[in-house]
């Protein structure tokens, strides 16, 4: 055997562990958020928003066995008879708590058979057959796809009325004094990735985008800055909301954030059913792009579109190339942001010194979703991949995008060219925002 088919072939056994490793990892979280609440909570729907848990446990095995068992590795289907009441499309959320759907003890069973098999064909993948699985793409898609499966269960257990069942330390206090806002100066950046194995149709292709000058808030807003619009009549202002936020904020009775009330002279937060004080330096969230952009035009400002978030997320001015994360390109540790469910609330702002971009803005990754100004629309260059129903029929006006994580969302299932995307109208979601606006003359003049 050469040197050259040796290292090869490394690179192979690497690859495989690797994959290995994500789904047991990505499958240890569905369990625990699946193993928290009894048969009943978890058959139940804790709100129209949302799937009742069993559906989203025997989803994730069905789209497994789909992708994994069927059509990479060519056998025999485990469950055809249950693709239809697990396709998203088919079945409306709303609708889910009245079909037949597995019962928990046979959805388990049904993951685990799946799980075997993709386990087993594992071994004999040859990852240069066909796109799908170059560089085990499929592989990821599958691992990305329960981890984001498994963020939504998280917010349906914080919508649930139910006891607590959910328990996690603290985050870290902060650790550094955060600056207001930080110049990101004129010029072209590298948007998008070409080269990202993981990376899904709607992050490709790269492709150079250059932006004028402008500022951008160097973390996240905070609860208290957002108590003091707020407090300042920001929701009975017709003024700082757009037409269609202003009607929303009528319809739905919006005053304030998803899962606060006011308490004496404060506010508290319901946290996976226990109530707190607001804390005043934690990132808001679960609030809606309606109220992200009423804040914004308050504060003289604006959100951020999504190139602006990208490039001060991305950019590093030294070498003037795109980092896969604001830190660099080495994956994400407990050092650099708050992801996984380590936490079960966004961190203090200046907890994650080590995760700002170079630039100098902060908790760009993890913590909250953050909306942009920006609708969800394709790349120059776009091409779907590896089925139009992941992206491309939600393109339009209709779907704000969200960037850079939450507390939620896991590593594998977020990056710097990752987007999310939404109604603007949604909260129950782990979201916030932060702000920008155009650099002043004297401000690109330094």
């Amino acid at each position: 055997m050469t040197e050259t088919t040796t290292t090869a072939d490394l690179d192979v056994a690497r690859l495989r562990d690797r994959i290995a490793a994500e789904l047991d990892r990505t499958r240890a979280r569905t369990v625990l958020l699946t193993s928290a609440v009894d048969d009943d909570e978890l058959t139940r729907q804790h709100s129209p928003l949302m799937s009742p848990l069993v559906w989203d446990l025997a989803h994730v095995g069905n789209q497994e066995e789909l992708w994994l068992v069927r059509d990479v590795g060519g056998r025999e289907p485990v469950r055809c008879d249950i693709d239809e009441l697990y396709d998203a499309f088919k079945q409306p959320r709303r609708d889910r708590p009245r079909l037949p759907l597995l019962a928990p003890t046979e959805a388990r069973a049904y993951l685990g058979t799946v799980r075997d098999k993709v386990l087993d064909l594992l071994d004999g993948i040859r990852f240069t057959d066909r796109p799908l699985v170059t560089d085990g793409f499929a592989f990821g898609m599958i691992v990305q796809h329960e981890q984001q499966h498994d963020e939504t269960m998280l917010a349906t257990h914080q919508l649930r009325a139910g006891a607590p069942a959910l328990t996690a330390p603290p985050p870290p206090q902060p650790r550094v004094r955060v600056a207001d806002e930080v110049l990101v100066p004129a010029g072209p950046f590298t948007m998008g990735t070409s080269t990202d194995a993981w990376a899904l149709d709607n992050e490709r292709p790269a492709h150079r985008v250059d932006l004028p000058a402008y500022v951008i808030d160097a973390a996240p807003v905070t609860n208290g800055a957002y108590r003091a619009f707020i407090a300042d009549g920001g929701y009975d202002d017709p003024r700082w909301w757009s037409e269609a936020g202003w009607q929303h904020r009528h319809e739905a009775g919006l005053t304030a954030p998803l899962h606060w009330r006011p308490d004496g002279s404060g506010w508290a937060y319901r946290r996976f059913g226990r109530w707190s004080p607001v804390r005043d330096d934690e990132p808001v969230v679960h609030v809606s792009f309606h109220e992200a952009q009423a804040y914004a035009t308050w504060a003289g400002k604006r959100l951020p579109t999504e190139a602006e978030w990208e490039k001060a997320a991305r950019w590093d001015p030294a070498t003037g190339r795109s980092r896969r994360w604001p830190w660099g390109d080495a994956d994400p540790t407990t050092e650099h942001a708050n992801l996984g469910q380590r936490h079960l609330w966004p961190a203090p702002v200046g907890a994650y010194p080590a995760g700002a971009s170079p630039l100098g803005v902060h908790q760009l990754i993890g913590d909250v979703w953050e909306w942009t100004a920006s609708t969800f629309r394709g790349y120059p260059g776009f091409a779907a991949f590896p089925y139009q129903e992941y992206s491309q029929v939600f393109f339009g006006p209709d779907h704000r995008v969200l960037r850079g994580g939450s507390f939620g969302t896991d590593r594998a299932a977020c990056r710097g060219t990752f987007r999310n995307w939404d109604y603007p109208i949604r909260r129950q979601i782990f979201s916030g925002f932060r702000c920008a606006r155009d650099a002043t003359d004297a401000e690109v003049r330094g």
